[in-house]
């Protein structure tokens, strides 16, 4: 610690606390004597009349790191953070004493990406394989497993194996970055593919929902999209991601507003798990809003693979990028609890691709089996005019 500042931030309080708990253990003896300093409720530890410090803070908001400044800045659990955490906020204080920075992650889940503050959940991996990359001695990159802790019981590795699925034990233990679970019915190759900047005249527009049942748990998948007809097929366009973790009033309002912005043809949304309930509420916020609801007769696989079909045979746009859903479509594999935006663009891709109302307007023999019944609420005018019907 001699001659630095250090600086250490993680995501939470809780994992603040244990860091801290470490650092006074290691540092108890100079403090018991006086030759360093600790303040409790600022969690530093500072050599007495200096600034030679190590301080423990959240950065769960990456402006709970400004005012700040140090010499060197630790970033531990650094995929769970925004990227301005760094960008805007750490970068710029190690300007003055020509610091260092260290970051430290763990390779991405579905669902520990869904819980990161980051635009892009991947945005510490990619990090990471620049790192790799340098040639110019700016960064130094470094990977451990779990079993190279020498403090983690092997007995208990072995044990916990048999308790995780490959790609959990991939990601958690080996650290691996698994960008395409081998499993998974959708590759980035695919999307990659069919990625665009622009697109044609939709034929229709819809705004499909996939409803979490609490606000504190699992995401809405909340998706736009259209589709249009090339050479006789239906294509799918992917517009909007903006699926969010909120309460029910919340999230039917996120759909009113998307309904609104692409100037949607109807909301389609799982009756199944809570559909009921967010075409009643999207009904008080806007009663002209034309909701279909689909039921799920089917498993989640059996709905997903004709969906990765249409990507695979090209037909599938994403105009523009949607990382977490992109993550969501390449990592989940059937057997897995399905992530909502991955169910949001199902019944996207069924309503708009699979089904009687694709912009071919010839129905798919096995769509109405895969969406099940549907009931609309419908309005009298459309709310935009398209040049291709």
């Amino acid at each position: 610690m001699a001659k630095r500042r250090v600086l250490y931030a993680v995501p939470t309080e809780e994992q603040v606390g244990k860091f801290w708990f470490e650092v006074c253990r290691a540092l108890q003896e100079l403090i018991d004597t006086g030759a360093f300093y600790k303040n409790e409720t600022m969690h530093v530890i500072e050599i007495l009349r200096t600034e030679n410090r190590i301080r423990a803070k959240t950065a769960w908001d990456a402006d709970s790191l400004r005012g700040d400044y140090a010499d060197l800045l630790i970033l531990d659990e650094f995929q769970l953070m925004h990227e301005h955490t760094w960008e805007l906020v750490g970068a710029p204080m190690l300007l003055d004493n020509d610091g260092d920075a260290v970051f430290i992650y763990t390779p991405p889940s579905i669902r520990s990406a869904a819980r990161s503050k980051a635009r892009d959940p991947r945005h510490a991996a990619k990090m990471f394989k620049r790192a790799q990359a340098d040639v110019t001695g700016r960064w130094a990159a470094f990977h451990f497993t779990s079993h190279d802790n020498p403090y983690i019981s092997k007995t208990a590795l072995d044990e916990i194996a048999q308790d995780m699925t490959t790609l959990g034990y991939r990601q958690e233990i080996m650290a691996e970055d698994v960008e395409d679970n081998p499993g998974a019915l959708w590759t980035r190759e695919w999307i990659e593919a069919g990625r665009v900047t622009d697109m044609p005249d939709m034929a229709t527009v819809a705004v499909a929902v996939d409803p979490s049942t609490t606000s504190t748990g699992d995401e809405w998948g909340i998706i736009g999209g259209g589709n249009s007809s090339e050479a006789g097929k239906a294509h799918l366009w992917v517009l909007e991601d903006a699926s969010l973790q909120a309460s029910p009033d919340v999230a039917a309002r996120e759909v009113v507003a998307m309904y609104n912005r692409l100037r949607a043809d109807h909301v389609v949304a799982e009756a199944n798990q809570g559909g009921e309930m967010i075409s009643l509420i999207i009904h008080t916020i806007d009663p002209r809003v034309p909701v279909r609801l689909v039921h799920a007769t089917r498993g989640k696989q059996v709905r997903a693979e004709p969906v990765s079909a249409v990507y695979e045979q090209g037909r599938g746009h994403h105009v523009g990028t949607f990382p977490r859903l992109e993550d969501e479509l390449c990592q989940w594999e059937p057997g897995q609890p399905s992530p909502n935006r991955m169910d949001a663009l199902v019944w996207l891709a069924t309503d708009l691709v699979l089904s009687g109302h694709s912009a071919t307007q010839r129905p798919d023999e096995g769509a109405e089996a895969l969406a099940g019944p549907s009931r609309w609420t419908t309005r009298t005018t459309p709310r935009w005019k398209r040049s291709k019907r």
